[in-house]
């Protein structure tokens, strides 16, 4: 029951429905976290590709190049830089081409 507090309707004061309210609850927490994973390494590729294709390379191409020139920027940080700094990112992408 301490754990449905806050939750509306019968889903915080009766044992059955508290019961199953919580097991779902906690059944999409664990879900999520790993969900949340595969959310951000989209959000970073999507911002790595508009970056990159703003200097003429597809991301692909770029991250092909990027392994291949040895640059060991993981893609948050490749997806900061593109965001955030673009004159860092367009050095990196004058780099590899």
């Amino acid at each position: 029951m301490k754990q449905a507090k806050g939750y509306f309707g019968r889903r915080k004061n009766v044992w059955t429905v508290a019961k199953n309210a919580v097991e779902k609850a906690m059944l999409y927490a664990y879900r999520d976290r790993r969900n949340k994973k595969r959310n951000f390494r989209a959000l970073w590729i999507t911002r790595i590709n508009a970056g990159a294709r703003m200097h003429g390379m597809s991301y692909s191409q770029f991250m092909g190049k990027v392994k291949a020139n040895g640059i060991e920027l993981n893609r948050k940080v490749l997806a900061d830089l593109a965001m955030n700094h673009p004159d860092a990112f367009k050095a990196i992408v004058e780099k590899v081409k």
